[in-house]
């Protein structure tokens, strides 16, 4: 190949980690013509090719000497096709930050093994409020609803992939329920397969050579190699979810026939199932992650258990349609599907797993608190995002029930079964209508909040814009900078924003269960009715606006690594509680990257500067506690643009709280350069802009710098470009703190 390209390992590489949303290696090299030197197109490792040929000059590619490298890992999260069904996983997603996100205490490990397996419950009952809403919609309203005879799929209007269904079985509801099943086996089919197609590419994923291995920085959990290792834990979890979902529709085609022997049988087989997935999932060997170098062997009668499992499902639910196809005697007919109350056990045991995480979370984060340390929501977190989690579950699931009546009849509560003839009627449960009225009240409560945060935005940048005026100069130019730094405050308050609109939703949710378990009134007349109406039809715009996006998405590289910064936030974190949500990138970087430091590190004489801007700083960090100590030595860390100590200390401080971060900083010689008009990243430990007190002029003030953004003009100067949380590398703090690292 012309040109010249430097392969040595020898000397100082600065080693750039790009963060969101996909950076091209060519943005995080600054160069336009990088070429691949290790890795593939998933990850790799790049560097400057030049044309012309060795450049000359202090900052080019020296062989032997220096040079600069880009780790490029956002394909991981933005460059399949397949990101475009992420968006439904979400909440699995926010699930697993939950446990990520729940204190751990010295003293208190019961406590918090119990509230772990409380979660994993919990995550599994996500699992079937999801596939449950499937299959609620393909089985109730399609299945036993609309094709029966003289229901709206019988007429001659309806589609003719449905319409069949009714002329010929409309007499016969078990021969209709076993072919709607399909539809919802399709959808757990998909889920599985995503699932095992990210298992193999990410946590199977072979972990580094023991030779490069940390010594887990005396108990730190960001240290512990076994964090990153869930080939098996991640395997068992996904036996145990899919077979839950699959059960759950079993029981949905035998329950109705659940007095005859057969359908009571199959009902009872179905249940069965369920039962246990649900003692194998809060069992906290299912789950455990073993540490890859040291760590015994896996239980035998688990994986026994496991694999009787993963067969007794699908055996269960083949048996189950078999019959429902061959026939079996209805019984009295209802307008609604009938059940043996499972899913009213289930409703119930969510509730209640929800209370007791609250109490839980509350007790280990009082006995967790250290003086001085934040924490995001008083520590509850964790709860918070549970919450967050089954809402926007409830949100999908209710959006898919809503639109499949309204695009098969006419969406109507209970109160009109009675009444009349069916016709084009498909009926869901008041409880869901209750549900659907407490969306216009959300988005009332976001208006308020986003009113209580502009007024917080103007108060700000009227404090700041004074005191800029003698770094800044021009009284306008101090306000547009005022109010620029201020904006990038309202990161801050994520917190406050997520607590209000979640204690909103939680006490809707509880006023409008008690009104229904009451029968104090019906959500089919006067501003009830009027707000159920309005929430459905939101519900159904946005699960059609998710299929647009997702659809979008499909065919749009350029939005596919939009949408992909949620996921570079979600699945930094394992599958420790739900095993469907969209994979960990984690457990594939981190073993890539030790292996590559080794090889650019492999003398005294050799330094690697690890250069991490935004997400790309807090895989460094982590990374750095996984390498052997004497490999430490040789290791330089460069953050910019960091949320270290803004977003993950608060919110996930059992990780990345005092502890952590302190052992990072005894680990390497680190310099952390932030921002004030930066919405994400800050200072990790102390700040150090003037407004504060500090003096950004010290390069030897510890960890912390401050860079002026945007730059301060010269005299007769206009007022740069802000370049809020990008182009660091373009700033002259971080070549200063390269070359003083580089000679550290």
């Amino acid at each position: 190949m012309d040109g010249f390209l430097d392969r040595t390992c020898g000397g100082v590489t600065e080693l750039r980690v790009h963060g969101v949303s996909g950076t091209p290696p060519a943005g995080i090299l600054n160069h336009p013509h990088p070429r691949l030197v290790a890795g593939d197109g998933t990850t790799g490792f790049y560097r400057r090719w030049w044309a012309a040929g060795q450049p000359a000059g202090d900052h080019p590619d020296v062989p032997g000497v220096r040079r600069r490298e880009a780790y490029a890992w956002g394909n991981l999260t933005s460059g399949g096709r397949t990101i475009a069904l992420w968006l439904l996983l979400l909440p699995f997603a926010l699930a697993n930050l939950s446990y990520f996100m729940l204190p751990r205490p010295p003293g208190a490990d019961r406590l918090r093994h119990l509230t772990e397996a409380a979660q994993r419950l919990f995550g599994l009952l996500l699992t079937g409020t999801l596939v449950g809403a499937v299959t609620r919609a393909s089985v109730d309203l399609v299945g036993w609803q609309c094709t029966a005879a003289g229901r709206a799929c019988t007429l001659d209007t309806a589609p003719v992939w449905v319409h069949w269904l009714g002329a010929l079985w409309g007499g016969e509801p078990s021969k209709r329920l076993a072919v709607t099943a399909l539809v919802p086996l399709l959808a757990v089919v998909v889920l599985w397969w995503i699932a095992r197609r990210t298992w193999r590419r990410d946590e199977r994923t072979d972990v580094a050579p023991e030779e490069l291995r940390g010594t887990g920085r005396g108990g730190v959990l960001l240290g512990q190699p076994r964090l990153w290792h869930g080939r098996t834990p991640v395997w068992r979890l996904r036996v145990v979810h899919v077979s839950f979902a699959i059960a759950s529709i079993g029981l949905a085609v035998s329950a109705p026939f659940a007095h005859t022997p057969v359908g009571f049988a199959l009902t009872a087989g179905n249940a069965g199932v369920q039962l246990a997935a649900a003692v194998l999932v809060v069992l906290p060997a299912t789950a455990r992650r073993l540490d890859p170098y040291t760590g015994g062997p896996e239980p035998a009668w688990l994986g026994r258990a496991i694999r009787a499992l993963r067969v007794a499902a699908p055996v269960v639910f083949l048996v189950t349609a078999g019959a429902a196809l061959a026939g079996l005697p209805p019984g009295p007919y209802t307008p609604q599907l009938p059940g043996v109350g499972v899913g009213v056990l289930e409703y119930a045991l969510m509730i209640a797993l929800g209370v007791f995480i609250l109490a839980a979370v509350t007790v280990l984060a009082r006995r967790g608190r250290r003086p001085g340390e934040r924490r995001a929501m008083g520590g509850l977190a964790a709860w918070f995002a549970l919450m967050v989690a089954v809402g926007s579950a409830n949100v999908l699931a209710l959006g898919v029930l809503f639109w499949t009546a309204s695009f098969f009849g006419v969406a109507a509560t209970t109160a009109g079964a009675g009444a009349g003839p069916l016709g084009r009627k498909l009926f869901l449960d008041d409880a869901v209508w209750w549900t659907a009225a407490l969306v216009p009240l959300l988005v009332l409560g976001a208006v308020v909040v986003a009113c209580v945060l502009n007024a917080h935005r103007t108060a700000e940048a009227e404090r700041l814009a004074p005191l800029l005026e003698p770094y800044y100069g021009e009284v306008s130019d101090a306000r547009e900078v005022a109010g620029k730094w201020a904006l990038a405050t309202l990161t801050d308050r994520i917190g406050f924003v997520v607590a209000v609109l979640t204690g909103l939703g939680v006490a809707g949710f509880a006023a409008v269960t008690v009104i229904y378990r009451l029968g104090l009134f019906t959500p089919d007349g006067g501003v009830a009715g009027l707000l159920a109406s309005i929430g459905s039809w939101a519900m159904v715009a946005i699960v059609v606006g998710l299929v647009l996006v997702g659809r979008r998405t499909y065919i749009d590289s350029r939005l596919r690594r939009t949408v992909g910064i949620l996921w570079d936030i979600c699945t930094f974190w394992p599958r420790a509680i739900h095993p469907l949500a969209p994979p960990c990138y984690t457990e594939r970087v981190i073993p890539e990257l030790m292996g590559r430091v080794a090889r650019l590190a492999r003398t005294d004489r050799d330094e690697v500067v690890l250069s991490g801007h935004s997400q790309g700083s807090v895989i460094a960090a982590a990374l750095v506690l996984q390498l052997r100590p004497e490999l430490r030595g040789r290791v330089r860390l460069l953050t910019h643009g960091s949320p270290l100590g803004r977003l993950y200390a608060p919110f996930f401080p059992a990780y990345f709280g005092a502890a952590g971060l302190s052992a990072v900083r005894d680990s390497v010689t680190w310099c952390n350069l932030y921002r004030l008009s930066d919405p994400i990243g800050g200072p990790v430990f102390a700040t150090a802009d003037p407004l504060a007190g500090g003096d950004p002029e010290r390069a030897d003030a510890g960890v912390d710098r401050f860079c002026w953004d945007p730059p301060l003009p010269g005299p007769g100067e206009p007022l740069p470009e802000c370049r809020w949380h990008s182009d660091y590398w373009l700033d002259p703090p971080y070549a200063e703190a390269l070359s003083r690292l580089a000679t550290a």
